[in-house]
């Protein structure tokens, strides 16, 4: 069996978040997307559900975080060069996101990332 990963997060306004990702390139997997939420395509097999927050608070009881204030989780995706590493990250920052950190340079990695419209950070990196 090839399993599948949602990853879920709150979002604060759901059509802004669906226009900014959709200016980065991403899609969206229609069947699972309605007005509480959308289904972003990272890859084969790989979901972000992005969840209003009144609809995200229906799976826990515990109190949401705020992203812009606090790291939850950091989303790492691997791209097929350092370009674009370096384009996905200038389209975030033109979209509304932004790019709190420099990028880095380890031996075998190449890396940057963004913060999303509600402040939920992306990593993205290169492996040759």
């Amino acid at each position: 069996m090839t399993r599948k990963i949602y990853v879920n997060l709150p979002v604060k306004e759901l059509e802004k978040s669906k226009v900014f990702f959709s200016d980065l390139g991403f899609d969206f997997f229609a069947p699972f997307t309605n007005e509480s939420g959308a289904c972003l395509v990272i890859g084969d097999n790989n979901y972000v559900m992005l969840l209003t927050e009144p609809f995200f608070a229906t799976f826990t009881d515990k109190s949401l975080s705020d992203a812009n204030n606090s790291t939850e989780v950091i989303m790492c995706i691997s791209c097929a060069s350092r370009a674009e590493v370096d384009s996905l990250v200038s389209l975030a920052v033109s979209a509304g996101g932004r790019a709190p950190r420099q990028p880095m340079e380890h031996d075998l990695m190449y890396g940057h990332g963004f913060e999303d419209l509600d402040g939920h950070m992306w990593e993205l990196i290169y492996q040759p």
